[in-house]
């Protein structure tokens, strides 16, 4: 068969261009492709809701991708190997209650069972904005990384939503634009982001399951971005919490979207 560059290349145009603009309205907008995100996306598709995850990196996964400092391996303790086991990832036990796993498997398992499941993954788009309507989060406002990165003017294009998971974890890029854009109050104590504390990770893999919820209408956050939002410390390369958030926030959009129908 002789290759033909033209076809190729509509291919991929007419392709992507399908899949954008079948999902410019979604139940979930989730940003931020890390674990939380990736585990939330999984869940939510799973239950058939229609979800969009945006990534502005070129490679999913977040952090996971390098464990503890270029350390390819991650640890989870008992109630996250839950989550890998539902994943098939390989884990092996190190001492009573940790576990440890190789960060490229996990990701890339984790990636494939969410695209599997439906979710939409977009790489390399960034969020730069949010659509608001009467003081509730409508959806997000996207645009490729390499304008953000380049400083060019170019306007950019929306998807709307009827809930937005912030999961870009510490720099919590999202709550970030609505507390400077949005004349509101964020469901915090001050109203505003509490923000990260230092390493502790026995009270972080708590606090982030307990911060994982709503964090302004139609906005939650999930990971290390849960405690970002709500004043914690970060965990570090143990990422049983992470995992677990996403599956929670999950399960807290589900029962919205159910009271919704």
């Amino acid at each position: 068969m002789k290759l033909d560059e033209q076809v190729i290349t509509r291919a991929i145009i007419e392709r992507f261009n399908q899949k954008l603009l079948d999902n410019l309205e979604v139940d979930v907008a989730v940003v931020g492709g890390g674990p939380a995100g990736l585990v939330a996306a999984y869940y939510l598709a799973r239950a058939n809701y229609k979800v969009a995850l945006f990534e502005r990196k070129l490679s999913i996964g977040g952090g996971m991708w390098g464990g503890g400092m270029m350390f390819n391996e991650i640890v989870v303790q008992e109630e996250g190997k839950r989550i890998l086991d539902e994943f098939n990832v390989r884990c092996e036990e190190y001492e009573r209650g940790y576990y440890t796993a190789d960060s490229v498997e996990t990701v890339s398992t984790i990636c494939s069972c969410a695209a599997k499941a439906g979710a939409r993954i977009f790489n390399l788009m960034s969020v730069e904005d949010v659509i608001v309507r009467k003081k509730r989060v409508t959806g997000v406002v996207i645009n490729w990384t390499a304008v953000e990165m380049a400083n060019l003017h170019v306007d950019p294009l929306c998807i709307q939503s009827k809930f937005v998971i912030d999961a870009t974890g510490h720099p919590i890029e999202v709550i970030r634009v609505i507390e400077r854009k949005v004349d509101a109050r964020l469901l915090t104590k001050s109203g505003k982001v509490e923000g990260e504390k230092s390493m502790w990770a026995d009270v972080a893999e708590r606090t982030t399951l307990e911060n994982t919820r709503e964090a302004f209408p139609g906005v939650y956050v999930a990971g290390m971005s849960a405690n970002a939002t709500f004043g914690n410390f970060r965990m570090g390369p143990i990422f049983g919490g992470m995992l677990l958030s996403g599956e929670k926030v999950a399960k807290l959009i589900i029962q919205r979207l159910k009271k919704q129908a």
